[in-house]
């Protein structure tokens, strides 16, 4: 398990994902309108001429476990680093969240508009196309959600995990991510997630659900030049 979350990235979109991807041999991107990742065979010797084909100018691609020097024709916007963390912990007692729904596609611009607004991470319009996508509605109003993006392996990742900041504090996100986490551990697969570093109290709240630190690692925001 711990070899494919070392690069991840990669496993997925050169493994169960490779339908939702496009690249090359040793280099890959999800495909427009899913989250903006790339991923490399060798996070040492990243091949970025060969990805450069697939993108266009203008968009801004996440890169995880890379540090070299930034290649000729790119450009690097940001750097941090993001913890990764490993479901450690039984599975939960039971759901808490029986009253929340499954995403689906005609729910799709209430999620990519709720995740405009709360920046979980790169997320796409057809993000919620990755897996389960499960959420909590007042009406017709998407007020938090929670779903899966990169599989690989027994890995499923836990992500795109918002509340719009009206509806903040009342435990929706921890409700959901414990639905999700209940049902990987049902089909056998071992949830993680990733957390930004200066994310301080989210990371805290992961650990008191049971999810440890596997690793912390470099991610980096690059761009065509």
């Amino acid at each position: 398990m711990t070899h494919l979350l070392d690069n991840i990235v990669w496993h997925a979109l050169s493994g169960p994902q490779a339908r939702f991807a496009t690249g090359s041999d040793d280099a890959r991107r999800y495909a427009p309108g899913f989250s903006s990742i790339v991923g490399f065979a060798s996070q040492e010797r990243p091949n970025f001429a060969a990805l450069a084909r697939y993108c266009e100018s203008g968009e801004h691609f996440y890169c995880d476990g890379w540090t070299g020097p930034t290649p000729e024709g790119w450009r690097l916007d940001a750097e941090t680093t993001m913890h990764k963390m490993v479901w450690d912990a039984p599975m939960p007692a039971g759901d808490d969240a029986p009253d929340a729904l499954p995403l689906r596609p005609e729910h799709g611009s209430q999620a990519f508009e709720l995740a405009a607004l709360t920046r979980p991470g790169p997320f796409g319009p057809r993000t919620p196309g990755l897996g389960e996508y499960f959420g909590f509605f007042e009406g017709e109003r998407l007020v938090a959600m929670a779903g899966e993006r990169m599989h690989a392996g027994s890995l499923r990742e836990i992500s795109g995990v918002c509340t719009h900041p009206d509806r903040q504090g009342r435990g929706f996100a921890r409700k959901l991510m414990l639905k999700l986490v209940r049902r990987q551990l049902g089909r056998g697969e071992t949830p993680f997630l990733h957390v930004m570093r200066d994310n301080v109290h989210a990371r805290a709240l992961y650990e008191r659900m049971g999810f440890r630190v596997y690793k912390e690692s470099v991610v980096r925001v690059v761009s065509p030049a």
